[in-house]
């Protein structure tokens, strides 16, 4: 039994299965209704008929690719002769392992983008395209005039805001096939360390180290901290938290750039929790670069490290290659004392005593709400990678 909706479309309950047929034409509000719903069952069927759309999966990468040179234009000039031995190992690295956005560390800047453009058209004649760039002028030989790492001396690469022999040295370089929002990319580059909640400036017996006129201008960022948009196909954003950090020795007593390091870190954490003058926009992110530090082994102050990568804001999924544990029982060494699993290794350093060896110091770290598919270090064991740098590019999938 029903209830009648009162109009003459619908059959009564009186309307019993034995009644003759009406030869009359449905009115056309019937026969629209008919289309309406035979069309939706067409499309239910076929949607039960194909396979689920699947999600599209990005690879993201930071690479450290060495790529400072001596002196401005010579970056330039190495990639247009299509001779040096390290760029082309580097392109096949690239090409190997094919990520959608690619970081890259020690990349010489200039204010042209010559370098840049002419290593990712050297990029597309083999490998990947990426029609998209960032790149800004960072810290890292960035001089100052005044002695920054009080050994009496004017003009040394050590007295830039970030150590470079030349303005534009060794700085970070974005490569992707999506757009970047360029207008929206925040660049922390400038944010002082004195302004750093919770920093640990280097101390002596005499006070701040080097001089309070050296630290009152002493930027946090040793080559730059950037939060850079990218674009997705969907309409949606995902942020790139990235940065290069200084490594944590080359000091003294003061722990000048192992109290960097830590503090360097430590600035995301500040920006996550809204603790600084810039608030992070609320789309996902991935935390990557180098941040030249291994949370077990080594020298360093890796408080903040243990803290980021323990923040259930990141995932730290934790990229492994087979090669580099047996790389580091190959060599041996130092490498024997060190308590961190090899298999996370993403730099081949010296292995005698006194000397770093293998470590864990470049990161790739999405955000909690991304979902992770895969991962890897890409270290071949052929040793084919040897040639393009000591560290080896991280990568992670990310399924959208």
């Amino acid at each position: 039994m029903g209830v009648s909706s009162g109009k003459s479309v619908y059959a009564r309950h009186g309307n019993g299965p034995y009644r003759r047929n009406d030869p009359r034409t449905a009115p056309p509000v019937l026969r629209t209704r008919c289309r309406i719903r035979l069309r939706a069952c067409l499309i239910f069927l076929l949607l039960l008929a194909s396979p689920a759309a699947a999600d599209e999966t990005f690879r993201i990468a930071s690479f450290n690719v060495g790529l400072d040179r001596e002196g401005p234009g010579l970056l330039y000039r190495d990639i247009l002769r299509g001779e040096d031995t390290q760029i082309a190992a580097i392109i096949d690295v690239i090409t190997a392992v094919s990520p959608d956005i690619l970081v890259l560390q020690k990349f010489d800047f200039d204010h042209d983008f010559l370098a840049l453009k002419a290593f990712a058209a050297q990029l597309k004649q083999d490998g990947p395209d990426y029609p998209h760039f960032f790149a800004t002028l960072p810290n890292s030989g960035m001089f100052t005039g005044l002695d920054m790492d009080g050994d009496g001396y004017l003009g040394d690469p050590s007295d830039a805001q970030g150590f470079g022999v030349f303005t534009g040295s060794g700085g970070l370089a974005i490569l992707s096939r999506f757009p970047i929002a360029q207008a929206d990319v925040k660049d922390f580059s400038n944010f002082l360390w004195r302004d750093l909640p919770g920093a640990i400036p280097p101390h002596t017996d005499a006070g701040v180290f080097p001089s309070d006129a050296a630290f009152a201008i002493q930027r946090l960022s040793t080559t730059s901290h950037l939060d850079v948009p990218v674009l997705l196909p969907d309409g949606g954003r995902l942020l790139l938290w990235t940065m290069y950090a200084t490594p944590p020795v080359f000091d003294g007593t003061e722990d000048r750039n192992g109290r960097r390091n830590h503090d360097e870190t430590l600035f995301w954490l500040k920006y996550a929790n809204g603790e600084l003058p810039w608030q992070p926009d609320d789309f996902p992110f991935v935390l990557l670069g180098g941040l030249n530090l291994d949370p077990v082994d080594g020298a360093g102050r890796s408080d903040a490290l243990l803290r980021l990568v323990s923040d259930p804001r990141v995932q730290d999924v934790q990229p492994t290659s087979n090669a580099g544990r047996l790389v580091s029982e190959q060599q041996g060494g130092v490498n024997n004392t060190h308590r961190g699993d090899p298999a996370l290794d993403t730099a081949d350093w010296p292995d005698q005593p006194g000397r770093p060896g293998n470590m864990r110091v470049d990161y790739v770290l999405p955000s909690a709400d991304l979902n992770v598919i895969n991962s890897g270090v890409h270290w071949p064991s052929d040793g084919s990678a040897d040639a393009a740098s000591t560290h080896r590019l991280v990568w992670v999938d990310i399924a959208f």
